[in-house]
C-alpha cells in the first residue's frame, strides 16, 4: 500500500508541476543558448584555422546539438569520424544526434556499435531500442533490445526492464521508494527523464511532460559534469519538442 500511495503522490505532484512554471527560468535560458552561440562563433574561426582538428568539430557538433541544430550537429561528427576513423565505435553522441535529426535507423546501427565497444552502458542499449521503436514500432524493438549480463548503476536494470515491457513507469519509483533512493538526485533525474520517455511511447503525453520537466528541473542535473550534463541537455531538448507539440 504505501507503494502504492507514493507512486500515485509523485504522479499527483508531477502533474501539477508541469502545469507550473518552465523548468529552467527563461533568462537562464536565453544565457546558455547565447553562450552556445558564442561559443560556435569562436570555434568556426578556429576551424578555418585547423580544419583537420576532429576535437573542434566535436565541440561545435555539442553545440549546435544543444541549440536544436540538429543536422549540423550530425555534420559535425560525421566529419570528426571522416578525420579520425577510430572514434566511431564510442561516439553514442552521433548516436544522440542521428535521434533527433529523424534518422533512426543510423541512430539504432551507431548504438549497437557502442554496444560492441562497451557491452556494459545500459543507457546505449535504451536509445537503441528508442530508435527501433521509431522505425519497427514498440513489439519489435522490445523483442530486439541489447542484452546485458552485468549489474550496472541505479535506476538502469529498472529503467531496461521498463521498456522491455517488464515493469510500468510506476513500477520504477515505487521500486526506488523501497530502496530508499529518492533523494539520490542522479537515480530520480535519469528515472524521470527515461519514465518520460517510456510514457511519451505509450501515448500518455500529459504523464510524460510532467515526468520530463522534473528531470529538467533537477539541481543535480543543471549542476551536473561530464557525461551527466550532456544528458541533462538531452532531457532538456526532449522537454521542449514534446511541450511545443500539439497534442
Amino acid at each position: 500500500m504505501l507503494r502504492l500511495v507514493s507512486v500515485s503522490l509523485f504522479v499527483a505532484l508531477a502533474s501539477i508541476a508541469a502545469a507550473a512554471s518552465p523548468p529552467i527560468p527563461a533568462v537562464e535560458r536565453e544565457k546558455m543558448l547565447g553562450e552556445f552561440t558564442a561559443q560556435i562563433g569562436v570555434l568556426n574561426r578556429s576551424i578555418e584555422n585547423a580544419p583537420g582538428d576532429p576535437a573542434l568539430y566535436s565541440r561545435r557538433g555539442d553545440r549546435r546539438l544543444f541549440l536544436g541544430r540538429f543536422a549540423e550537429a550530425v555534420d559535425d561528427f560525421e566529419k570528426m569520424i571522416a578525420l579520425n576513423p577510430a572514434l566511431d565505435a564510442p561516439h553514442w553522441r552521433l548516436g544522440i544526434a542521428y535521434h533527433f535529426a529523424g534518422q533512426w535507423a543510423k541512430s539504432a546501427k551507431q548504438f549497437e556499435k557502442y554496444h560492441a565497444y562497451d557491452g556494459r552502458d545500459r543507457e546505449n542499449g535504451i536509445w537503441k531500442f528508442l530508435a527501433d521503436v521509431k522505425t519497427n514500432g514498440l513489439e519489435a524493438a522490445q523483442r530486439s533490445m541489447l542484452p546485458y549480463t552485468r549489474f550496472d548503476r541505479e535506476p538502469f536494470p529498472s529503467l531496461y526492464d521498463m521498456f522491455a515491457g517488464a515493469k510500468s513507469t510506476d513500477d520504477v519509483f515505487g521500486g526506488i521508494t523501497e530502496r530508499k533512493l529518492t533523494a539520490d538526485g542522479a537515480v530520480m533525474f535519469f528515472a524521470n527523464y527515461y519514465g518520460g520517455l517510456n510514457e511519451e511511447i505509450h501515448g500518455r503525453r500529459a504523464k510524460a511532460l510532467a515526468l520530463l520537466r522534473e528531470a529538467v528541473s533537477s539541481e543535480w542535473g543543471r549542476s551536473a559534469e561530464g557525461g551527466p550534463a550532456y544528458m541533462w541537455q538531452v532531457a532538456r531538448l526532449h522537454y521542449e519538442s514534446l511541450a511545443e507539440t500539439k497534442p
